[in-house]
């Protein structure tokens, strides 16, 4: 009986070991043969940047992602790797992260000779759009969005902070208030003059200057959607209208296993279905 239990012990454990491992293994599988389906199709090189809550380990717990040092680590080499005559696509899904992090990949997308495309299936948020802003074209879902590249120090915004000790008299403000509104100061200005940067081959001089204030000033909220009529209207090089394959990859990429949907539907596309009730349509 002893050693029927620990064998049945023996089997659990291999299962929550190799089970894991395997469809692990078995996905990036998949994600490698995507990747590989669209390089051919599209004759580039094909980056993915999709952060995404991830199971960590076998415990479970959801490990928030963001632009880090690892992504411009994987990115750079990505982008060396790269002949000067072959394009570049990058999925783009992230909510943003670190200054330093981002610049070094918009740079080295930027620099890059032959075009660069960044594709947008639901949003790319501060970082993120300072990312799309590098590229030669930014290709988005009718939903997707890009949003602020304002700075963020700590849990506030720069520009915050500024209005703060703008508007308090500075004897009634403490050191480190005083030196926070300095490195705030700081940061926009640096933010500024990099997104200027990045547009200043998209627009002239003054429109690159006037966008690279409007959008890291602090004007809206740090999670305010721009939409691609928007970004259009601003004189960028935006297409919606995704390829499938991005579609298709985005699917590899899922949320962690083990919670229950808070949205549900049948997972296909219905193509010429008409409207049953007629009080079911738009006025």
């Amino acid at each position: 009986m002893v050693n029927a239990m620990n064998m049945l012990w023996l089997v659990f454990l291999l299962y929550t070991l190799v089970l894991p491992w395997y469809n692990r293994n078995r996905i990036d599988q998949r994600r490698i043969q995507r990747i590989r389906a669209m390089e051919q199709k599209r004759g580039s090189r094909v980056i993915t940047m999709i952060h995404r809550q991830e199971a960590f380990s076998l415990l479970g717990f959801p490990v928030a992602r963001y632009i880090n040092i690892e992504d411009s680590e994987h990115i750079l080499r990505a982008v060396r790797f790269t002949p000067d005559n072959m394009p570049i696509d990058l999925v783009l899904h992230t909510p943003g992260g670190l200054v330093l992090a981002t610049e070094q990949i918009a740079t080295a997308l930027r620099r890059h000779p032959a075009r660069v495309t960044v594709f947008v299936p639901h949003y790319a948020m501060s970082g993120g759009t300072m990312l799309a802003l590098a590229a030669d074209e930014i290709v988005m879902d009718e939903g997707a969005v890009l949003g602020p590249v304002d700075p963020q120090l700590g849990q506030f915004p720069a520009a915050s902070i500024l209005r703060v000790a703008k508007e308090k008299p500075i004897a009634e403000m403490d050191d480190e208030t005083l030196i926070m509104a300095d490195l705030a100061r700081k940061a926009i200005d640096q933010v500024q003059q990099f997104v200027t940067f990045l547009l200043r081959d998209k627009m002239d001089a003054d429109k690159a200057k006037a966008l690279a204030s409007e959008l890291s000033e602090g004007r809206w909220t740090h999670d305010y959607p721009i939409f691609a009529d928007q970004l259009k209207a601003y004189g960028l090089p935006v297409r919606e209208g995704l390829p499938r394959e991005v579609y298709e990859l985005m699917d590899l990429f899922p949320q962690p296993a083990g919670r229950r949907p808070s949205v549900l539907y049948i997972p296909v596309p219905y193509h010429g279905a008409r409207v049953r009730d007629e009080s079911f349509r738009k006025p």
